[in-house]
């Protein structure tokens, strides 16, 4: 038994909402099908049952037979025996009129013959079956909760014994209660038949299916083992959603995706939000490349390195500050390097910056070796130090300080740098006003000091943002906002950023994977959540341990501090 989907397009008047999509399925498999809203799941599954309005092209081959070439009384037959589908809405998928007992009974004689009573037996052993009694089987639908409806549309879905059964948001508008009973009961149901379950929901999706396809404008960009896609997304999109996804386990504030759906564009679907085009996305369709079980549409392979550093060496007269540092860093993420002070952070973004000379060792940005800094490297990787005191000259006003970036590379006429100089302020939240502009650093706030210079760094539209402890010298109150700006910064002009700090909670709040220094070299990396939840290196432990904010009064008594950022 097996459901293969080739080239399946849907179009409703002029929108093609599936415009190409693959699939195949076996006895066994159970595939989430994830996106956002409006990008074609709904779409595809009833485009599978053969109740979507619109014209479908392709083939959908199901048991043998093209379900778009066959008759509508077959595939009446079809639906509610070999192939059943539980709704979205469930106020619109059950009768008003009819008592629950009554409507799985008809949903059974349509398609069996057999006596009303027989029928009205089995369909109360199926509503027992998932939960439901005696009493809730003769009450009407308007008489019964959420959950229980959505008990209902399960056990009249499965009440024929289905081959294939697809889920369209079955837990949504769920309690957390109510939706872990439900989910057990889909984990009976789908056993030995192909299942589709459609969500937005990844947890539901990791709970159900093995296998996880992201769909995105009618397109699969991303397809492969669930827990593969959740635990190391590929393509720009699906990390997108991972990053819009609140889950107990995660540790980075919720980050949202740039723009919105736009169905029709030529080329790749997602260019216009992607922080990685390049000019072949805008015209050329990607194709679907399978790699370690994995498939990718994306024209660059998946989420490409930004910055790649080998090797890296340094010693200051006999002292050694950097030893054997690798470090990668990927296209539009954020990478917290922690570790006490004195461990090599500073050092280490210096040396990227050209600030330092390396003894040994490679930086790669964007695929190529950097042998100089010139004006091309520092249009695309720029810095905010420490104290922007010192790194915003007293001599400067608003103005000429943000200016400066593009004055020196002669970027633009007078009017021009005026104008992007107004921009980038606005980007950080900063008054335009002449009065404002006319001010020197002195007559700022520290906040207002860190904003300007983080406006300087932006002024050239670069790609890699490195941060050097930007909120150390602020109060929490304008930390908190420094740290959401740059969050927002990241989602608008798709930065990478090196964040430096020796704050953990900071890290924990901001960063999707955290390098850990200690006397110069990295001694572990990877996912912040999975760092900070089971530290492997004696060190890390050590760090996260005294960020948990637990501390011992002079009684013993042990209490505790925890921040919280807003």
């Amino acid at each position: 038994m097996t459901l293969s989907i080739r080239e399946l397009k849907v179009s409703f008047g002029k929108t093609q909402i599936l415009r190409g999509v693959d699939l195949h399925l076996e006895r066994g498999d159970c595939l989430a099908l994830v996106g956002e809203s409006g990008g074609g799941k709904t779409t595809l599954g009833l485009a599978i049952m053969g109740q979507a309005r619109g014209s479908a092209t392709g083939e959908i081959s199901f048991q043998g037979k093209d379900l778009l070439k066959i008759s509508q009384e077959n595939l009446r037959e079809l639906r509610g025996r070999e192939m059943a589908m539980v709704f979205q809405n469930v106020e619109d998928a059950l009768d008003p009129v009819q008592r629950i007992k009554d409507q799985i009974a008809e949903a059974i004689m349509v398609h069996r013959s057999i006596s009303a009573k027989g029928a009205g037996d089995e369909a109360m052993q199926h509503l027992l079956s998932v939960g439901l009694n005696g009493e809730k089987a003769g009450m009407y639908p308007h008489q019964l909760s959420g959950g229980e409806k959505q008990r209902v549309l399960i056990a009249m879905a499965l009440v024929n014994d289905p081959d294939l059964l697809i889920l369209d948001e079955p837990t949504a508008s769920l309690d957390a209660l109510t939706k872990a009973d439900i989910i057990g009961l889909f984990r009976s149901a789908i056993l030995g038949r192909i299942c589709i379950v459609i969500t937005h929901d990844l947890s539901l999706a990791a709970a159900l299916a093995e296998k996880m396809a992201v769909l995105y404008a009618g397109r699969i960009m991303e397809m492969g083992r669930t827990a593969d896609l959740l635990r190391n997304p590929r393509h720009p999109y699906t990390r997108g959603l991972i990053r819009s996804y609140p889950a107990m386990t995660a540790t980075k504030d919720l980050q949202g995706i740039l723009g919105r759906m736009v169905h029709g564009l030529p080329g790749c679907p997602f260019h216009e939000r992607c922080t990685q085009r390049i000019d072949i996305c805008s015209r050329q369709v990607p194709p679907q490349m399978e790699e370690d079980s994995r498939i990718i549409a994306c024209h660059r392979g998946g989420i490409v390195p930004l910055l790649e550093i080998e090797n890296l060496s340094l010693a200051f007269d006999s002292y050694s500050v950097l030893c054997d540092v690798f470090l990668s860093l990927y296209e539009g993420e954020t990478l917290a390097l922690v570790g006490e002070s004195g461990s090599g952070k500073t050092t280490l973004s210096k040396v990227i910056m050209g600030l330092y000379e390396a003894d040994r060792g490679v930086v790669v940005l964007e695929g190529r070796r950097v042998n100089k800094r010139d004006s091309a490297f520092y249009s695309r990787v720029q810095m905010i130090f420490q104290n922007p005191k010192e790194s915003v000259s007293h001599r400067m006003n608003v103005l000429d300080a943000v200016q400066e970036p593009l004055q020196v590379q002669r970027i633009g006429s007078h009017e021009a740098r005026l104008r992007r100089a107004k921009e980038v302020l606005g980007l950080v939240e900063l008054p335009i006003d002449d009065d404002f502009l006319k001010r020197y650093p002195h007559e700022l706030s520290g906040g207002e000091v860190q904003r300007v210079a983080i406006a300087r760094a932006l002024a050239l539209g670069p790609k890699l943002l490195i941060a050097d402890e930007p909120t150390s010298a602020l109060d929490p109150s304008v930390q908190a906002k420094i740290l959401k700006l740059l969050m927002d910064l990241q989602d608008k002009m798709g930065l990478a950023m090196i964040f430096i700090t020796h704050d953990i909670a900071l890290a924990r709040k901001i960063s999707d994977r955290l390098a850990v220094m200690h006397k110069g070299r990295i001694v572990e990396i990877g996912a912040t959540n999975e760092i900070l939840s089971h530290p492997e290196h004696p060190y890390t432990n050590r760090l996260v341990h005294c960020a948990s904010g637990k501390y011992e009064q002079g009684n013993g008594e042990e209490i505790m501090f925890q921040k919280v950022y807003y």
